[in-house]
């Protein structure tokens, strides 16, 4: 699988200065963007996978209502993972 458990605790010390903090909004959105990337990349070589598709769309809502929760409680932490993981301009 793409990502392991070593993966994923690289992920959250990454962006959470823990590895067993697993539930922080900056490591979820991470996580998000590692898998939605991988989801990405899978669907330029299969254009007709249409589950795929539908599961990228969802993971996409997911990370936007993670990263909407994040800028209304604590912005100064929006800015930073956005700018970390190069979501936006």
């Amino acid at each position: 699988m793409y990502l392991t458990t070593e993966n994923k605790k690289e992920i959250f010390k990454e962006h959470n200065n823990s590895e067993t903090d697993t539930g922080s909004s900056e490591g979820q959105v991470a996580l998000f963007t590692k898998r939605i990337e991988h989801l990405t990349g899978h669907l330029k070589t299969n254009k007709k996978d249409v589950a795929t598709q539908r599961s990228l769309v969802l993971l996409v809502g997911k990370r936007r209502r993670q990263l909407n929760y994040l800028k209304a409680t604590d912005i100064v932490r929006y800015r930073e993972i956005i700018k970390k993981l190069k979501i936006r301009k």
